[in-house]
C-alpha cells in the first residue's frame, strides 16, 4: 500500500489516499474531487479550475498523470 494526499494529486487539502496501484489512488481522489464539487468548497474548487486549465493544453493532462504515476511508485510501502 501507497499514501498519497490530496495535496499530491493536485487537489486542496491533505486527506490520506491509501492504495495498492496508482490507478486505485486516482479514483479515490476523483471521488474525493466529486464529494467536494458538490459540497462547492472553493479551495477544492480552485484546485479543479486549476487542472481544467491543464487540460486545454494538448498532451498536458497525459504528462502531468504520468508524472504522479511515477511520484505514487516511488513512495515506499505503507
Amino acid at each position: 500500500m501507497r499514501t498519497m494526499t490530496c495535496n499530491q494529486l493536485g487537489g486542496a487539502c491533505e486527506k490520506a489516499f491509501r492504495a495498492e496501484s496508482f490507478e486505485e489512488i486516482a479514483e479515490m481522489s476523483k471521488q474525493h474531487g466529486m464529494e467536494m464539487f458538490q459540497k462547492q468548497d472553493e479551495a477544492h474548487l480552485n484546485a479543479m479550475r486549476k487542472m481544467q486549465a491543464l487540460m486545454q493544453e494538448p498532451g498536458a493532462m497525459e504528462r502531468w498523470f504520468e508524472s504522479k504515476r511515477k511520484e505514487f511508485e516511488a513512495l515506499p510501502d505503507s
